[in-house]
């Protein structure tokens, strides 16, 4: 499989997306107005302790308090306390120092924890952690042993926090494992330093811009070029590969073409079909996704697809290739919390196995931590998707100024019976002769053609006289009443 990782550089904005055999399959935007802040580390002060919760809101200097649970305290600390009763540890007022796990989401303040750890390019140092271990990813159970030993030598020679050994550390030479550390090392010691004299509710760290953390977090063996349009970003990435992965300095090419270097893999068009809410499949079925704030829901249909041999073996291929195309979308679109996939009913346990193994293999390419379970007795798939930042959608778009984001608008039929009953209330309460009715072209064209018996029959009853005047910039579902 052919890896490749481009890098769209302008003053306003970085975006860098994952290609796999000429299919884009990630998408990370970071905007320099709203830059993520997860992984930056703030002197924060407690503005709020909730015992039933088990929580704390957290004031680091954000237009919103940020959001800290019992559960995100450091390990040293529990343990030392050994209490379940989160005033044991906070009080109103007190300076804490918190790092940022999950952006502000919506509605949301931004989730921190006391655990703090500063990643590099084969470790995360957790400064406040008493033990080490090795990443998830890393199978070979010899190599798991040898980073583990390599890291607790270094630990006990330097009397210092846990590391936890990055995918990236597999077969890496010890003497750059430890150069490694002793780089994470001497950054911690700047941030203590800053610690000290800092002032409450203020930033200390902030993490790698986008483009760096490219180079950090997502190459792999098996990546075979990275492309960057900027050549100043091109410099900046080629400085911090030659000092911690001068392994990859050969595969960073500062890009020239003519075109843009997302048009190479048509990943514009990829973006904007990534925002619908349906998705089409080769075999002709297609996918609804739809993002709402408790969960994601996505619906699985045949569509057009009539298949081979049977109705059931249809419905197999189908689903197939829909468990193919939702982890992929998933991965792009950023999706994360409870996602509910309703594949298409099947009556043969071994097809649902089959469904749910490939759905499994796809997610195992996802860098988010995710969690599938059984199809359910109303053939749905519940599953969980870390999240950390901004859907896609939520980065590009915003609620509909006509619909408030529900993604429907009345009709004019139900606008036109709407304003009727407005009429009425009006006339009752105030005994004018002599309305005028400002609505929608739409709606006013209504009124006065299909709706206008029904106008006459009611100035009638009322004896009152009602005028009509369209306006251009009201959406469907405005109008005005205006007494004359």
């Amino acid at each position: 499989m052919s890896e490749e990782i481009l890098i769209n550089i302008t003053p306003p904005e970085t975006r860098v997306a994952v290609i796999e055999n000429g299919v884009l399959q990630e998408l990370i935007i970071e905007r320099s107005r709203e830059r993520g802040l997860v992984g930056n580390i703030y002197k924060g002060e407690v503005c709020r302790v909730l015992p039933g919760m088990q929580a704390a809101f957290v004031d680091i200097g954000l237009p919103k308090a940020a959001f800290l649970h019992l559960s995100d305290l450091s390990t040293q600390e529990l343990e030392r306390t050994g209490s379940e009763n989160i005033e044991h540890y906070l009080h109103e007022g007190q300076h804490i120092i918190v790092q940022v796990v999950k952006d502000p989401l919506g509605t949301k303040g931004a989730r921190l924890t006391t655990d703090i750890s500063i990643p590099s390019r084969f470790q995360v140092y957790m400064p406040y952690a008493n033990m080490s271990g090795v990443s998830q990813r890393i199978e070979c159970e010899p190599e798991r042993n040898r980073l583990r030993a390599c890291v607790e030598a270094f630990r006990q020679e330097h009397n210092c926090g846990g590391f936890i050994a990055r995918t990236a550390a597999e077969c890496v030479e010890e003497d750059i494992l430890i150069a490694d550390m002793l780089f994470l090392l001497k950054l911690w010691e700047s941030i203590s330093e800053k610690i000290i004299t800092t002032k409450a509710k203020s930033f200390i760290h902030k993490d790698l811009p986008l483009s760096v953390r490219t180079l950090r977090d997502l190459h792999k063996e098996g990546l075979e070029r990275i492309r960057v349009d900027s050549k100043e970003t091109y410099h900046k990435l080629i400085e911090f590969a030659e000092v911690f992965a001068p392994e990859i300095v050969p595969i960073i090419e500062h890009y020239t073409g003519e075109c843009p270097v997302f048009d190479i893999y048509n990943v514009e068009d990829e973006i904007k079909r990534a925002l619908e809410r349906k998705v089409k499949l080769k075999s002709g079925g297609h996918l609804v996704f739809d993002q709402t704030e408790a969960m994601t829901t996505v619906d699985v249909n045949t569509g057009s697809y009539v298949g081979g041999r049977n109705l059931e073996e249809t419905i197999f291929k189908t689903n197939l290739e829909a468990a193919q195309t939702i982890a992929r979308q998933l991965r792009l679109r950023n999706l994360g919390g409870i996602i509910i996939i309703d594949f298409i009913d099947m009556k043969s346990e071994e097809h649902k196995q089959q469904v749910l193994q490939a759905m499994e293999r796809n997610l195992a390419k996802d860098w988010a931590k995710t969690k599938i379970t059984e199809v359910s007795i109303l053939g749905l798939v519940e599953m969980t998707r870390k999240r950390t930042r901004e859907s896609l959608e939520h980065i590009l778009c915003e609620p509909c100024g006509a619909c408030g984001g529900r993604g429907v608008l009345k009709t004019a039929e139900s606008m036109c019976l709407e304003i009727f009953r407005e009429i009425i209330r009006e006339v009752r309460l105030y005994k004018v002769q002599t309305l005028l009715v400002l609505a929608s072209n739409t709606v006013v064209d209504m009124l006065l053609d299909e709706e206008a018996d029904m106008l006459a029959e009611l100035e009638i009853f009322l004896d009152v006289q009602i005028k009509f005047r369209a306006e251009s910039e009201y959406n469907q579902e405005q109008y005005d009443v205006v007494l004359l």
